[in-house]
């Protein structure tokens, strides 16, 4: 299994690495440029015109080296995960076409997304349900309480699975920190899988192997492989066909290992991310008042004074002990 879990990653790795030289030049001769936020930090106006659409590259290498190194790739399960990471990404792709080709600086009406992101989460999880015999109940972390919610759990469970999306959306704000921070929380669900499949009983993704875990393993080979190009200074961006595509992969990684709310302890830095902008459009919408230099909170510190490095880094950091942390609360529950 660790030896699968290797050549995914590295598979994706080079992959993507051989495609982004191939890739950005065509970007850029199509125009598909980043148009940057007047309100944000000055400096990011040297930004403007970068390719963006870029997670196309990851993508490509992600589902080759998933399909290729899983032990079953016609799996319910691969299939499942690679369609909610897919799923996620063309919509994405269709918002970032709207704005980037066509022009429109809105690109998709927020109603538009959410019907197709809630519609996604909908079957995400009544196919775990249905065929996979997943249960609608949710595991609390650091415990092995199980909450048995019946049909509330649809309605519960795909309010998180829309939030973390927009929230990796979110985060993707600064070079290198959306990839770097799904990196880490794929590492996280690497472990988890593999514990999962090790352990057997209902939660076992498979008996002779975790391919969940071969998928983690070629997210993390393709993040890595990006930042190779998104890295400071940013020669391509994700753009949010790759953003909600990473969010996509996390959302049914959690779903398929019954880890929902855990997600919420590994995916930690998106969570805050999110709260950040809810906190600053409630405060400014009743009183006026901003809490935050600007939101989501990464812009915050760099308006205080940070440099870009060193915000991602800050938040690099944060993501490895949130996922760390999220490990515990799923082996917790194994005792």
């Amino acid at each position: 299994m660790s030896e699968r879990i290797f050549l995914a990653a590295a598979l994706a790795l080079i992959i993507t690495l051989i495609l982004g030289p191939l890739m950005i030049p065509v970007l850029r001769v199509l125009k598909f440029g980043q148009t940057i936020r007047e309100e944000g930090p000055k400096r990011h106006l040297a930004k403007a015109g970068t390719p963006t659409m870029g997670g196309i590259i990851f993508l490509v290498g992600i589902v080759v080296s998933a399909l290729v190194m899983a032990e079953k790739p016609t799996s319910l399960e691969m299939v499942m995960v690679i369609s909610a990471m897919l799923g996620y990404g063309l919509i994405g792709f269709i918002d970032d076409f709207i704005k980037v080709v066509m022009h429109r600086s809105l690109g998709l009406r927020a109603y538009q997304k959410l019907i197709g992101q809630i519609a996604l989460a909908f079957l995400l999880t009544w196919a775990a349900n249905r065929f996979l015999g997943r249960g609608t109940d949710l595991v609390i972390p650091f415990t092995s309480i199980h909450l048995e919610l019946g049909l509330l759990y649809y309605p519960f469970v795909a309010f998180i699975i829309v939030g973390i999306t927009n929230a990796v959306n979110l985060t993707d704000g600064l070079d290198g920190l959306a990839a770097g921070a799904t990196t880490f929380s794929m590492l996280s669900y690497i472990g988890i899988a593999w514990l999962a499949a090790s352990q057997g009983g209902r939660v076992a993704i498979l008996a002779y192997e975790s391919d969940l875990a071969v998928f983690a393993a070629a997210v993390v080979g393709g993040c890595l492989g990006f930042l190779r190009f998104n890295k400071n200074p940013a020669r391509v961006f994700m753009g949010d066909t790759g953003s909600l595509a990473l969010g996509g992969a996390l959302v049914g990684l959690a779903v398929l290992t019954k880890t929902e709310l855990i997600l919420l302890v590994i995916g930690g830095v998106y969570v805050v991310e999110a709260i950040s902008v809810i906190l600053q459009v409630i405060s400014y919408q009743t009183t006026g008042k901003r809490i935050f230099r600007m939101s989501p909170l990464h812009h915050h510190f760099e308006l205080g004074g940070w440099s870009e490095r060193k915000v991602v880094m800050v938040f690099w950091l944060a993501s490895i002990l949130c996922g760390v942390l999220g490990v515990i609360a799923y082996m917790a529950g194994m005792f």
